[in-house]
């Protein structure tokens, strides 16, 4: 039964201090926001945003780090980043053209849960900021799925006021979490594909993405 695959916290595949750090960080850190526009004196080009690209697509095109292109632009929310929006990309000198900018890749991050963001990554919940989305359903105990696919690597019935929640090891040392569900699927050491099931959502999901134990904001990697 779904139910009885996390009685007990489990661990697979990756250090006990590395969950523990990711989720220890889970609750309280200080956001700075920065002020739109890239630098200026960066060598680089600008890449002109295409209907559905993220910056995490951009940022593996061109081979250049997500966090220096967040950084050289002073992003500090990707949710305003439209269609023909101009990115500069530092260090790169010939633009590339990518042929289909809507089809979704093994590499892209798509939304767990369809519904509405209640609480933004970086807004204060709870007297904390938040290190990741809010999302509440627009049906109760719809269906959570994987952002991507990787390895289930915790779960828990009951973690430290987030409820039952999951993470999920996506290979590239970087993790999803999944908590406040109000059921659990999955079990420990299970390999998920992208959009499979994974959980019944509670009356929020928190949803975070992690590179390493440092929470990153979702918008940067979910393809609309």
């Amino acid at each position: 039964m779904p139910g009885q695959k996390y009685i007990e916290i489990k661990f697979y595949g990756i250090s006990l201090i590395s969950i523990i750090y990711i989720l220890n960080l889970m609750g309280c850190a200080s956001v700075s926001y920065l002020t739109p526009g890239p630098e200026v004196g960066i060598p680089g080009i600008y890449h002109r945003v295409g209907r559905g690209e993220t910056l995490w697509r951009i940022s593996k095109i061109y081979q250049v780090d997500l966090d220096e292109i967040v950084r050289v632009n002073h992003i500090a929310d990707a949710s305003n980043i439209e269609a023909g929006q101009l990115i500069l990309i530092p260090g790169i000198t010939k633009a590339k053209v990518i042929s289909d900018k809507t089809a979704i890749t093994s590499e892209d991050f798509i939304w767990p849960l369809k519904g509405k963001i209640i609480t933004y990554f970086g807004s204060i919940y709870n007297n904390m900021v938040n290190k990741g989305l809010n999302i509440q359903p627009y049906r109760p105990q719809d269906t959570v799925v994987a952002a991507r696919s990787g390895r289930v690597v915790f779960c828990a019935p009951n973690f430290a006021g987030f409820g039952k929640t999951i993470i999920i090891d996506h290979g590239d040392n970087l993790f999803t979490v999944y908590a406040q569900n109000k059921e659990i699927l999955v079990g420990v050491g299970e390999n998920v594909q992208k959009a499979t099931p994974i959980a019944k959502a509670g009356s929020y999901l928190h949803f975070e993405i992690r590179k390493g134990h440092l929470a990153r904001n979702p918008y940067f990697y979910l393809v609309d």
